[in-house]
């Protein structure tokens, strides 16, 4: 059997390869699909989409949470040639608007839910279809439908998708990746992560973002693992013990609130604690049973820096984790076996990729599978992909001599002292949201200023537990100004700052009365800092700091 080189391709083959074996499931138990019975529903449902005049070339939607029908509807427009998006959950109708207007989709498919807020974005699309009304049930193909023909006629140069980054300035731009494109990177990921049949993962990540949609539903479907999805990430500790997945990827976040529970956990039993802490292995392998974790071949963290914290953390509890490092423009291009893996660096470039740094750092990166370009967009992608085809990621990293990379940070992110000391806010971001479960965003800032201070938001999911211990009401503006809080989260700026260079470390910081949501002023659905955006809204948080009589 030749290799495949479109993406309905390779889901024909694991058709062919292993019929009986189940695809794809809802880890609420509604939903559980063999390969037969998968190609079967995406048959009737990409015949019911042409009969609705999606062709090939045509852009086709989804703004839904993570649920099989996702990738049934993906999966039979993707059958027909169609390229298809996604739409953040959160994202607003203005947004939506944008997103549609500038996709050109026709067929958008959705949640009750989302009905009201596609409306209000006043976009006129052919055809809005609703989950839970039915209208895909109802979907069915013409007596004279030819499905065979369909998927055999996609190209591998055809635009398989387009990403949307979330972008934290300006409009967000439409990557565009071909079914070749991604086929190719799933081969180059595969060599430090491999993925085959008797693997299983969890769908839970937005498939807007790319780890989701290339990990989960496009390395997914080309190496036959079986896909859990999760609708609800509350639910994620629930579907981790009911999966038991193989695989696994996160971002840091993800990592961060395993990380808390369990020392919550850890908290309420001492002897546990004292076990987990020394290391004894019964202990620590009830624990990471307990968290469904315990038959993990590998797990990647990605997207930002694992803190050190976190990472050491994961050793010791067994994960097999390591960094990798990518973009939505060049898929995942370095990444380490989790045996191979050395904290601090996203690991080495994956076959495929060539790079190179520029004077100031800055990463170029050059493989046949990058993106094809920004839709619509000739003058951002000649921007971002000079005459060589070298793309330029904007991301300032250092090199060791094995060759193994270390993110330093984003290029126009980068803090400049008042005395010219460069400093990644990320690695001073991250050793104090590290330091204390209490602690949630941190915002590190100091660019011209003669020393850093910080935005700080307590944790949602811990806040609540600690105002408990305390005996108050699990407000964040009530929480922000008790100084038995206060006091806790500058604990954790004091460990944070000892992991610090001094002139990285944060002098004073602002306990915010307000959690962050994804999506909101702040954050982008991707849990980015809006950091021009926040500095706007925080002026006077922020001047207070480095007001004359507070001065260091």
């Amino acid at each position: 059997m030749s290799e495949p080189s479109t993406l309905p391709q390779a889901f024909q083959r694991q058709v062919e390869l292993q019929p009986d074996a189940v695809a794809l499931r809802s880890h609420d138990g509604a939903i559980s699909l063999t390969w037969r019975e998968y190609n079967g529903e995406v048959r009737r449902i990409a015949g019911g989409l042409a009969n609705l005049g999606l062709e090939r070339g045509d852009v086709f939607a989804t703004l839904l949470t993570n649920r099989p029908e996702f990738n049934l509807t993906e999966m039979a427009a993707n059958h027909l040639g169609a390229t298809t998006f996604s739409i953040y959950n959160t994202c607003s109708p203005e947004q939506i608007k944008y997103l549609l207007t500038h996709s050109g989709a026709r067929i958008v498919v959705t949640e009750e839910q989302y009905v009201d807020k596609i409306k209000a974005s006043g976009v006129q699309i052919d055809h809005l279809l609703v989950v839970d009304d039915g209208d895909v049930d109802r979907l069915a193909p013409e007596p004279d439908f030819d499905f065979e023909a369909a998927w055999q006629s996609v190209s591998p140069d055809d635009v398989l998708c387009i990403i949307y980054t979330s972008g934290t300035t300006g409009d967000p731009k439409g990557v565009e990746h071909t079914h070749a494109g991604v086929l190719g990177m799933s081969k180059a990921f595969g060599a430090a992560y491999p993925t085959d049949d008797t693997d299983s993962a969890i769908s839970y990540l937005p498939s807007a973002h790319a780890a989701d949609r290339c990990c989960c539903y496009y390395f997914g479907t080309i190496s036959g693992a079986q896909i859990t999805t999760v609708s609800d990430l509350k639910q994620l500790p629930e579907a981790l013990v009911d999966v038991q997945p193989t695989v696994f990827a996160a971002v840091p976040r993800v990592w961060e609130k395993i990380k808390i529970g369990v020392e919550l956990q850890l908290g309420a039993n001492e002897q546990a604690k004292a076990g987990f802490d020394a290391g004894v292995p019964e202990v620590v392998d009830a624990i990471r049973a307990k968290l469904g974790l315990r038959r993990l071949k590998w797990a990647i963290s990605g997207a930002a820096p694992c803190p050190q914290g976190v990472y050491t953390f994961l050793q010791n509890l067994g994960v097999p984790v390591s960094d990798g490092w990518g973009m939505s423009e060049v898929g995942f291009a370095t990444g380490a076996t989790p045996e191979e893996a050395r904290h601090g660096t996203v690991g080495r470039p994956l076959p495929g990729y060539e790079w190179k740094l520029l004077d100031d750092g800055e990463l170029l990166i050059r493989a046949p599978f990058l993106m094809r370009g920004y839709r619509n967009d000739r003058a951002k992608t000649a921007d971002a992909i000079d005459a060589e085809n070298w793309f330029h990621t904007g991301d300032v990293v250092t090199v060791d001599d094995d060759g193994y990379f270390r993110v330093v940070d984003r290029k126009k992110e980068l803090i400049i002292s008042a005395g010219g000391k460069n400093i990644s806010p990320i690695n001073v971001e991250n050793a104090i949201s590290t330091s204390s479960p209490l602690i949630g965003t941190v915002v590190a800032i100091g660019d011209a200023r003669p020393y850093n201070v910080a935005l700080i938001t307590l944790d949602p999911e811990a806040a609540p537990v600690f105002a408990a211990q305390l005996g108050l009401e699990a407000d964040p503006a009530l929480l922000a100004s008790d100084p038995k809080v206060r006091a806790l989260v500058q604990q954790g700026v004091d460990a944070g700052n000892e992991q610090l260079a001094r002139v990285e470390q944060v002098k004073k910081f602002e306990l915010l009365p307000v959690f962050w949501p994804l999506g909101g002023d702040e954050l982008t659905p991707t849990g980015k800092l809006m950091r021009k955006p926040i500095n706007a809204k925080y002026a006077a948080e922020i001047e207070s700091m480095y007001a004359e009589n507070g001065s260091m």
